[in-house]
């Protein structure tokens, strides 16, 4: 997996940050896809009780029908199985049999955190705590003390209400993650510091699709 040394910071952006992204033009391609959408889950956004916790409801209208989870038509050589990022549409595709797969809207790293290559899902964890890298601490003092201790779960956690911890062919963890995030703002924006964030619902979604192991593969792609 080609990486970038600020790839290690992987957390939460800042609100202004998010304000300044911009979103993917609606006339991006959508590269693999074949025909229009089969079908989209829109009505699945809503408040989710969940291990104690109360999900709120996303205001999904509020958000680019293009990024509401959907079932498409996909054109890929990968197995069933495997996740595919498209980090220039702001797609994430989870690649089903038959041709078809489900996709995500995403939010991705801001430019110079950018990054591709393979890798796959060592594990999975619900409701995950949040170690900040130490050079993120170095930018934002205000986290340093969750380096070794660690955010507890919760609804304001960076990570979300899943994680998906990305090894590479060595077995290293690669310190990137696919989560979900509060911020549903973020979704089409490359607002993070690395990682691919997702809405709460859609993790929890295709957390419940992966089967974490060397086959769990992991694409990304720029």
């Amino acid at each position: 997996m080609r990486l970038r040394t600020a790839l290690l910071l992987c957390g939460l952006a800042a609100s202004t940050t998010l304000a300044a992204c911009s979103s993917v033009p609606a006339d991006a391609p959508v590269i693999g896809e074949k025909v229009a959408t089969n079908q989209i889950f829109t009505s699945e956004y809503g408040p989710i009780e969940d291990h104690g916790y109360t999900l709120p409801a996303i205001p999904i209208k509020r958000v680019d029908s293009k990024f509401h989870r959907q079932i498409v038509d996909y054109r890929t050589s990968e197995k069933p199985g495997t996740i595919i990022v498209n980090t220039p549409t702001r797609f994430l595709y989870f690649v089903l049999p038959g041709g078809k797969a489900v996709r995500y809207g995403i939010g991705v790293g801001k430019q110079g955190f950018a990054w591709e290559g393979e890798a796959y899902i060592a594990w999975k964890q619900e409701w995950p705590m949040w170690h900040p890298p130490e050079e993120m601490a170095e930018r934002k003092p205000e986290i340093a003390k969750y380096v070794k201790e660690g955010m507890k779960p919760g609804l304001t956690n960076p990570l979300g209400a899943r994680a998906l911890y990305l090894f590479n062919d060595k077995g290293h963890d690669t310190l990137f993650r696919i989560h979900g995030s509060p911020e549903w703002a973020s979704i089409g924006t490359a607002a993070s510091s690395g990682c691919i964030r997702m809405i709460n619902q859609d993790i929890i979604d295709l957390y419940s699709r992966v089967r974490p192991g060397k086959g769990a593969r992991v694409v990304v792609q720029q």
